[in-house]
């Protein structure tokens, strides 16, 4: 007959797991009794700034320091050298400095979107701990923990998709501004560059209305949910409020 394993936590260490509960209970109090309010209101404030409403998209175009070449002259049709060959080829541009609009806009934009990560984390993990031991009946509270935990995992995939947008933003653009350096006679790749700083523009503003939009939502359904998300059992304790 097999011995029932026992898992086996000294005292110290089961009280530093308790000061750390204790202290996420602390965290997701001031969460949402002013961290996330504050925030939608800094995602509102944000939002009415004139540098995310820009209307006429030339206006965040970038200069691109890109020598046009001078079209091939008859005679030059002509020349088989290959000293004068050389002569024929496009010259080469310098150092290409980015979009500083758009870099400075996304170096805003970027920590909204790691902190709304962290902060989904620390909801998730918050709940997580309030989940009661399981046990026959009365789960209802419990289901709806698990619920919130879905919403929460699906908002957190959706906001890391964010950052790989922006990522992906900075390698696109760089494979353009690259052909349009090399092949300096097709202005189709100049135009190209414009049009995905105009892109990434325009995903920025939805990106900012999406944060805001989560904040809300968090703060919805943890507020109508709060009995059950605190104490899905229904046991008579006072709440972490």
């Amino acid at each position: 007959m097999s011995k029932k394993s026992v898992l086996k936590v000294g005292n110290e260490n089961r009280q530093k797991v308790e000061t750390y509960r204790q202290s996420l209970f602390t965290e997701a109090d001031n969460l949402f009794s002013y961290f996330i309010p504050k925030k939608i209101l800094q995602l509102d404030l944000f939002l009415k700034e004139d540098v995310v409403n820009v209307s006429d998209l030339s206006l965040i175009h970038a200069p691109l320091e890109i020598p046009i070449p001078d079209p091939p002259k008859q005679e030059d049709e002509m020349e088989t050298d290959k000293e004068d060959e050389k002569k024929k080829e496009a010259p080469k541009c310098g150092f290409i400095k980015g979009n500083e609009k758009m870099l400075v806009l996304l170096d805003r934009v970027k920590p909204e979107i790691k902190t709304l990560r962290e902060t989904c984390i620390l909801v998730a993990t918050w709940i997580q701990h309030m989940i009661p031991k399981i046990e026959d009946g009365n789960d209802f509270g419990v289901a709806i923990q698990e619920k919130i935990l879905e919403r929460i995992a699906a908002v957190k995939t959706k906001v890391e998709g964010f950052q790989t947008y922006i990522s992906k933003y900075y390698s696109e653009r760089g494979d353009a501004v690259a052909k349009a350096s090399k092949d300096t006679h097709v202005m189709d790749y100049r135009s190209l560059v414009h049009e995905k700083d105009e892109a990434v523009y325009s995903e920025i503003r939805v990106i900012l209305m999406d944060i805001r939009g989560f904040y809300a939502e968090l703060y919805d359904i943890i507020s109508k949910n709060e009995d059950k998300v605190t104490n899905p059992k229904g046991e008579e304790k006072p709440s972490m409020y």
